[in-house]
This record gives structure tokens, C-alpha cells and sequence, in this order.
């Protein structure tokens, strides 16, 4: 009996604290209730509606969303909600691996643009909270290419300022965080490619050491280069324009492999200030597996390896910087190039009328894949050898000695997975014929000629 006295007289007394808090901070209950709302949100709002949930999710969302419960309560919302983001991104994507720019292209292929603007704001609040040369530079550069960046007043007022900015309610705007929280918060977790907010030794961001370490004038060229290969309707065109690009990068990237060996002279372990590292870049449906195969082809001629992840929609790209920086933008271009050529061919159906539209399609795109990767190798190998002939035997061993380099780097990250993309699907032969012609009707002599004489 005792016990049960001391049990109800603690009760009041909590029961009155809380009345005192109130009193004193106005505004507390609300939070909690806010807080408490957008949990329960985010445990049940893709739960249908059945008995096991019984619409909780859409409730809380609908209680969240409520301007008719006044400023207070708003406020209390928009306060809670921009929190929990902070939370959710310096606690648990960083930690489980992800990056900006990963974040970014979830957050845009599962719930739209307007998310992946929003998930760039977060993104900017959250790490504003570290010095920037505690931030690597690689994710400077992947904030640079989102223009991420705190344009609000204050945090209190984001939601108010993103809905008119963005010309949409308060009530969109809101649901739409919750949304995103709940596709963040249920991420599984990735391999861990940099160093995280906090720990890293970068520049800042400052031009002199952020970026792909390519010189911009280079880099000015070769996108002239795969500008125009990317404009032409002549598949030869584009094949030259594309292979003039690469001996220009291969050139460029056996310079820096040989400026990083006499960098690292007389120390042991990893190159001094330039080890290989990993890049995500998105493979995505359609065809996202001969898309996969096209990327690892590129990756390898320019001495870089590949792993595929499926399920989350990117491939990881290991390599050194400037290699890394070199395959995500030639990828690129020759998905474009790959993908404006197989359009040209059309639609496709059998002798009965039944459309292989598809099947053509795949197998043109990893048909193209394959030979695109022969003609780069044997770029990449022809620029080898003359950079032999220039600067003797010794470069062989360097370059050797930074392949492994870049194995070991793979074998670290990955120490269980295969990293080839093998096809498991149908082929069509007059698909992969004509995959392989577009990749294969320019002369590479012709490419290196035009390469040498870009502005």
C-alpha cells in the first residue's frame, strides 16, 4: 500500500511539472505532439489501409498538414520536421555511407524533382554544421554540381519560404518532408567510399584543390569534343569525335599517373595526397543492365573497375580521381549516343507481328557496349605506347603499380563481390549487329588527328 502511495503521489507531481513547463514555455506540448506525430508518419504512412494499421500514417499526416490549428502549431510542425532531417542525414546516411549526390539522385528517381531540391536544402543545413575543410572534396564538388546551398532566413522558416519560393502550399511542402524522411531513414546502408563530415583533410572546396584534377582547359576540349559527337546524326562522326576525346584524357591521365609515382617517392603505402577512391553514378531502368555493362566497360580502359548495384540503381566506379572524373563524363556521353542511335533504328517486330522492340534494344546497347569497350582499350593502349616512347620503359611499372593499387582499393571496399556484369538476357541478333556497327564505323587515326587540333 505504501509503495502504491509513493507511486501516485510521484504521478502528480509529474503530472504537474508538466503543467509548469507548459506554463513557462508556452509552446512545449506542441513539439512533443509534433515530434510524436511525424514518428508514427513515418512508421505507418505506407501501410495500407487495413486493420493492421488502420490509416494511422495518413491520420498523423493529415494532423501534420493542419493550418487550422493555428501559428503555434505550424511552427512546432516545421521546427520538428527540419530536425529530424538533420538527424537523419548526420546519424544515419552519412554513417551508413551515402553521399550528396547519392542522396540526390534517390531522392529524385522515387519521389520527383521537388524532392531532390528539398533533399538539397537539407543537405546544405546539415552540413553547414562542419569547417569545410573537414568536408572532403569530393563532396564539395558534388555539392557544387547540386548549387546546394542555405538560401533561407532561418530554419523556423523554411517550410513558409520553400512553399512560396516554389510557388506550392504549406501542406505540400510538409508532406512532402515526411516523405522524404521516410525515404531516407529507410536506406540501407552502402560501403563508405570517403571520409565522413568531421574527419576529412580537404581543401574547402578552393578551386586549387577540389574538382577532378583535370585542367579546365583540357576539360573545356574534350567536352567540345563529346558536344559534337553528341549533336552529329553520322554514327562515324561521333565514334571520332568520341575516340579523339580519349587520347586526349588517356594522355592527360598517364601524365598524372607519372606526376603521382614521383610524388610518392620514397614513401610506403598509399600515393601521397591522390589514393584511388569510388564514384556512384546511376544505372538505371530501362536496360539498366547492358547500361551496366557499357559503364564497366568504360571504367576498365581507363584503368578503373566497376561494381554494380543493382537494386539501388548505381554502379560504384574505383579508380583515381582524375580517371573516375574522366569515366563519368565519357559515360555519359555515350549513353546519350548509344541511346540517340538505337532511336534512329526504330521499333522493332517479328515475322507474326509481335513486338522484340525491347529485346532489340538490350542487345543493341550491350552490343554497343562491348565494341565501344575494344575501341577505348585500344585508344587507351596506342596513347600507352607513344608515352612509352616519350618518356621510357619506367612508366610501365608505374602504371602497374597504380592498377593495383586500385584493385587492392576494390578488394577493401568490396571484399566479397564479383564485379563483372554478366547478361542474362535474350538476345536479339539484328539488335546486336547493329549495336556494334554504331560503335564500330570511324577510323580511331582519324579521332587522335582531330584530338590534337581541338580548341
Amino acid at each position: 500500500m505504501g509503495n502504491q502511495n509513493r507511486q501516485r503521489r510521484s504521478a502528480k507531481k509529474q503530472k504537474a511539472d508538466r503543467r509548469r513547463e507548459q506554463a513557462r514555455f508556452g509552446d512545449f506540448d506542441l513539439f512533443g505532439k509534433a515530434q510524436n506525430l511525424a514518428v508514427e508518419a513515418l512508421e505507418h504512412l505506407a501501410c495500407p489501409d487495413t486493420e493492421a494499421c488502420g490509416g494511422r500514417g495518413a491520420r498523423a499526416l493529415g494532423v501534420l498538414v493542419d493550418e487550422t490549428r493555428g501559428v503555434g502549431w505550424c511552427r512546432a510542425v516545421d521546427t520538428v520536421l527540419f530536425g529530424l532531417h538533420m538527424d537523419v542525414l548526420g546519424k544515419k546516411c552519412w554513417p551508413d555511407g551515402w553521399q550528396p549526390a547519392d542522396l540526390a539522385r534517390v531522392a529524385d528517381r522515387e519521389l520527383g524533382a521537388a524532392a531532390r531540391r528539398g533533399v538539397t536544402d537539407m543537405m546544405a543545413a546539415e552540413l553547414r554544421r562542419y569547417a569545410p575543410t573537414s568536408i572532403d572534396d569530393a563532396w564539395h564538388d558534388q555539392l557544387a554540381e547540386l548549387q546546394a546551398a542555405v538560401w533561407w532566413s532561418t530554419d523556423a522558416e523554411y517550410v513558409r519560404e520553400s512553399a512560396a519560393a516554389r510557388r506550392t502550399t504549406r501542406s505540400a511542402t510538409v508532406e512532402l518532408l515526411v516523405r522524404m524522411l521516410r525515404l531516407l531513414d529507410a536506406l540501407p546502408a552502402v560501403e563508405v567510399l570517403t571520409p565522413l563530415p568531421g574527419a576529412a583533410h580537404g581543401t574547402g572546396g578552393s578551386s586549387a584543390g577540389s574538382g577532378s584534377a583535370v585542367d579546365e582547359k583540357l576539360l573545356a576540349r574534350v567536352r567540345a569534343l563529346l558536344a559534337k559527337a553528341e549533336g552529329t546524326n553520322y554514327e562515324a562522326e561521333a565514334e571520332t569525335f568520341t575516340a579523339a576525346a580519349q587520347a586526349m584524357m588517356a594522355r592527360h591521365n598517364i601524365d598524372e599517373a607519372m606526376l603521382r609515382s614521383r610524388q610518392s617517392a620514397g614513401r610506403s603505402g598509399r600515393f601521397a595526397g591522390d589514393g584511388p577512391g569510388g564514384i556512384r553514378l546511376g544505372v538505371d531502368n530501362p536496360y539498366a543492365e547492358p547500361k551496366a555493362i557499357l559503364l564497366q566497360q568504360v571504367a576498365e580502359a581507363n584503368r578503373c573497375r566497376t561494381v554494380w548495384s543493382r537494386d539501388l540503381g548505381f554502379s560504384t566506379v574505383i579508380g583515381f580521381r582524375s580517371d573516375t572524373a574522366w569515366v563519368s563524363l565519357l559515360y555519359t556521353s555515350l549513353l546519350l549516343q548509344a541511346s540517340t542511335a538505337m532511336a534512329r533504328a526504330g521499333t522493332k517486330t517479328s515475322k507474326s507481328g509481335v513486338s522484340r522492340t525491347r529485346a532489340f534494344r538490350a542487345s543493341f546497347l550491350e552490343s554497343f557496349a562491348v565494341r565501344i569497350g575494344e575501341r577505348l582499350r585500344d585508344t587507351t593502349a596506342h596513347a600507352q605506347e607513344d608515352a612509352v616512347t616519350a618518356n621510357g620503359p619506367d612508366l610501365l611499372p608505374v602504371l602497374a603499380s597504380q592498377e593495383r593499387a586500385v584493385e587492392d582499393e576494390v578488394s577493401r571496399i568490396f571484399p566479397d563481390i564479383s564485379r563483372s556484369v554478366r547478361s542474362g538476357r535474350r538476345w536479339d541478333l539484328e539488335g546486336w549487329h547493329a549495336g556494334r556497327a554504331a560503335a564500330d564505323l570511324a577510323d580511331l587515326a582519324r579521332g587522335n588527328a582531330i584530338g590534337d587540333g581541338a580548341a
